[in-house]
């Protein structure tokens, strides 16, 4: 069945569409998760979150976007959520500290780990990144610039 059909499905209470919807995202949604967040087990906890979030709001889902579009969506804010709920501070990078590449992108300011990671290791267009936080690609085209500046000068290079 397509994404559409198992939401609208699922929206009504159908738990094995809803299953289906986990089962076809739930690798792509938990390798989002770990990243925005810099951390495994903050992935698992954040990618349960999501789908029961998911769960939650999908009679609000229209199918205006895709649905894999909502999700990500929906998992980016639940990611950042969580992050200004634990209060936790965007980790500041002392000249000449070395870093592995997981902290260094951990420590990018939200936007800029959002754009970078959903570009460079997600793989999504500018056009999808777009759509996505409502912005325009040559905005996201920006972000991901200086984001790279940034995890450049993250890495001491």
């Amino acid at each position: 069945m397509s994404d559409s059909t198992d939401a609208a499905l699922a929206a009504e209470g159908d738990y094995s569409a809803f299953e289906r919807l986990y089962r076809r995202y739930l690798s792509r949604i938990y390798s989002l998760c770990t990243r925005l967040s810099g951390d495994s087990t903050n992935g698992e906890e954040l990618t349960e979150e999501v789908f029961v979030s998911a769960w939650e709001k999908l009679p609000q889902f229209s199918g205006e976007i895709a649905f894999a579009t909502w999700l990500h969506r929906l998992a980016t804010d639940v990611v950042l959520n969580a992050r200004t709920e634990d209060g936790r501070a965007a980790a500041t990078i002392e000249q000449g500290e070395k870093l592995d590449l997981g902290q260094a992108i951990a420590g990018l300011p939200t936007d800029a780990r959002r754009i970078l990671v959903l570009h460079d290791v997600e793989g999504y267009k500018h056009e999808e990144i777009a759509e996505i936080f409502g912005i325009t690609p040559g905005r996201s085209k920006a972000k991901l610039r200086r984001a790279r500046v940034l995890l450049k000068e993250a890495l001491g290079r």
